[in-house]
């Protein structure tokens, strides 16, 4: 019996759900939402710091809610439409996750600033690296069949 990493993952269901090319459209649907939530983010995120002269926690907090709603209606409506349940009820899910998400993001971005790094730039590499558990939140909870109501 082989236990090597290739074959234990594709047992689970981790490598059940990576052998569905369904998975990997929904990925592909969802990181070309993100995508445009990422530049409406930092968009708006560099207006408010740099024109507005919001502190960049708050220019972060209003980025987040502008993004976060062009990413929950294009999710609910492109990339999830075959999993649509209650509006509210995943337009809560979604927004749970979101802050999840976004509660890492503003940790990451302060620690950035904190190093120095240039408060742009440290929201640019926040963002990305809290997209994998936004996408894992998202298609397991959010827009989950069995979280239809």
């Amino acid at each position: 019996m082989a236990f090597s990493p290739a074959a234990v993952l594709s047992r689970s269901r981790a490598g059940r759900a990576l052998s569905k090319p369904h998975n990997w459209m929904q990925l592909a649907k969802f990181s070309a939402v993100g995508a445009t939530g990422y530049l409406i983010n930092l968009a708006v995120y560099t207006v408010l710091l740099k024109e507005a002269g919001f502190h960049y926690a708050l220019a972060a907090t209003c980025s987040f809610v502008v993004a976060v709603t062009n990413n929950y209606i294009w999710n609910r409506l492109w990339t999830f439409h075959d999993q649509r349940g209650h509006v509210g009820w995943q337009g809560l899910r979604f927004l749970i996750v979101a802050l999840v998400a976004y509660a890492t993001n503003l940790a990451l971005l302060v620690g950035f600033v904190a190093l120095g790094v240039d408060k742009v730039l440290a929201q640019a590499i926040a963002v990305v690296l809290v997209t994998p558990l936004n996408f894992v939140g998202n298609k397991l909870w959010s827009f989950s069949v069995r979280h239809r109501r």
